[in-house]
């Protein structure tokens, strides 16, 4: 085996299960073992055998993988038992896994404490349990848990633990972080101990981030000899999570020069596959996580975009798109000319560099965000403002006036009830449109009346919704007379998206504003000619 491969150990489905609020059911965990196979991931720990009904499931039925190889996690025989009787051990073999991955004591505290037995007790379990895998023909992965507290309060007998392992034919004995606690000085420092003692190709490393050192850990470890890393995707786990694959994997290969089983190719599938496990838990991906997050390459202030144009390993450490990753250039009060530029050109707006309207862009879009609008969040009515400035766009209607009302009342069975109502007057073409509309809330209201107002005129606004309606208050000092700034993200039946902002010390006022450049945008879209 070459000193350089690492191998690459996912624990997602297991220990990213121990996560506050996730809860995988069979069709996720097959679904993320397909990802992480086709990714190139070693191996895919699927779960605990016989701890839940659910592994028990996706145990009895693993789909099949081309690369990977499945892991079943158990723990070493109970003391006094004999492994080829130990029940937690007897299911783990039942399963089809071809590997099988024990965790054992490796800190005599715990010896003493929890399974209150002897230091020749445990090395015996730790004997039996691995060898009765390995005679089954699996192989087999001890993970020595607490190893790096073993070690400092006895080296000595945490060393005897993982090598009676690999006496009796372990093919990895994994070095845990169990508690998060050690620092990459230390991680250093003590495998580098153990890699003089023991084959560093049979070496593995398992972290926690409870101090937020765990890729670090991870990375500092493999320097000093490990070679295989285990972690989960995102970096799930319980209390803080675990060793992030999705960071590690890319500083092996592309910091650090260590080859994986992932290709060059397969590793810009690293955002999707990262997107892939938001999805499946239904949550926002994490917008500035390394490498693979939405602003991971995004450049704000004007002096970085400009170098970065000149050479982008100004400001980026690696090509973003070797990790299926995009740069993205933010259009906000810290933006110069270079930032306009990089953005129109995004945005397919054509527009001489030297043309004086791009200076005078610049000074509103930073006189705009200090009355609290944002642009590096709201394209659409960045488009919309940009355009303006270019002589390039004439609104699709003009607003005449509205008026919201709310209404808070007991219903005839006593319950209360609230009621919104919005009345919008608009002009198109020079011909009024006047609607009324209720609403679930007077933002929902406003945007019924305003669509209902122009449906006579535009027909195919009846796909655009409003998907996502966020308040931030700029001000919190000013109490309930801050100003407001609201983002709306808006969608229409061709899948398209897209965010616009407004800003007032009047709420209802900045969703009006932001509600006008979502409507007005739909209609860009759709290639409606523009209002005279």
């Amino acid at each position: 085996m070459a000193d350089n491969r690492i191998f690459l150990y996912d624990s997602t489905l297991r220990d990213g299960q121990q996560t506050q609020g996730v809860d995988f059911s069979t069709a996720d965990k097959v679904a993320i073992s397909l990802e992480l196979d086709q990714l190139g991931i070693d191996y895919v720990e699927g779960g605990w055998p016989g701890a839940n009904p659910a592994d028990d499931q996706f145990f009895g039925r693993l789909p099949a993988l081309q690369q990977a190889r499945f892991a079943a996690f158990g723990m070493t025989r109970r003391p006094g038992r004999v492994a080829a009787e130990d029940r937690g051990l007897t299911v783990l073999l039942d399963s089809d896994a071809p590997v099988i991955c024990l965790v054992g004591k490796s800190w005599d505290f715990h010896v003493d404490i929890a399974l209150r037995t002897t230091l020749e007790q445990n090395l015996e379990m730790i004997s039996d349990s691995i060898k009765y895998c390995v005679d089954q023909g699996r192989e087999a992965v001890f993970d020595a848990e607490h190893f790096f507290d073993g070690y400092k309060a006895n080296p000595k007998f945490a060393l005897q633990c993982l090598k009676t392992a690999l006496d009796v034919g372990a093919r990895w004995v994994v070095l845990c972080d169990t508690n998060g606690g050690t620092l990459p000085h230390e991680i250093s420092e003590i495998v580098s101990a153990v890699a003089k003692k023991l084959p560093g190709s049979q070496l593995g490393i398992h972290c926690h981030n409870d101090t937020g050192n765990a890729v670090a850990n991870s990375l500092a470890a493999v320097r000093a000899g490990v070679r295989q890393v285990q972690g989960t995707l995102n970096g799930l786990g319980e209390r803080c999570g675990n060793a992030n694959l999705i960071s590690i994997l890319p500083a092996l290969m592309l910091r650090m020069g260590f080859e994986t089983g992932v290709s060059e190719d397969n590793l810009k599938q690293l955002v999707s596959v990262s997107h892939m496990l938001d999805e499946r838990l239904n949550r926002n991906s994490d917008r500035h996580a390394p490498y693979v997050g939405a602003n991971a390459f995004a450049h704000k202030g004007g002096l970085h975009v400009s170098a970065v144009q000149k050479d982008p390993r100004s400001y980026e450490h690696i090509d973003p798109d070797v990790v299926g990753n995009e740069r993205r250039i933010l259009v906000s009060d810290q933006a110069g000319r270079a930032n306009i530029l990089v953005r129109l050109a995004e945005l397919g707006v054509e527009v001489d560099p030297a043309a004086p309207e791009i200076n005078e862009l610049v000074t509103e879009i930073k006189q705009r965000e200090h009355l609290g609008y944002a642009y590096d969040g709201a394209s659409a009515s960045f488009e919309m403002l940009a355009r303006r400035a270019l002589g390039q766009w004439q609104d699709h209607f003009e607003l005449q006036s509205f008026r919201v009302t709310d209404e808070r009342r007991s219903g005839a069975n006593g319950e209360l009830e609230t009621l919104s109502e919005a009345t919008m007057k608009v002009s198109v073409n020079g011909v009024i449109h006047m609607t009324v509309a209720e609403g679930n809330g007077p933002v929902n209201a406003l945007d019924n009346a305003l669509r209902k107002a122009l449906l006579p005129a535009y027909p195919h606004l009846v796909d655009k919704q409003l998907v996502d309606y966020k308040v931030r208050i700029l001000e919190s000092s000013a109490g309930t007379a801050a100003v407001v700034r609201v983002m709306v993200e808006s969608s229409d039946s061709q899948g398209r998206r897209w965010n616009t902002v407004g800003a007032s010390g009047n709420v209802i006022e900045a969703s009006y504003q932001a509600l006008f450049d979502a409507v007005n945008y739909k209609l860009f879209l759709g290639g409606v000619d523009q209002a005279s």
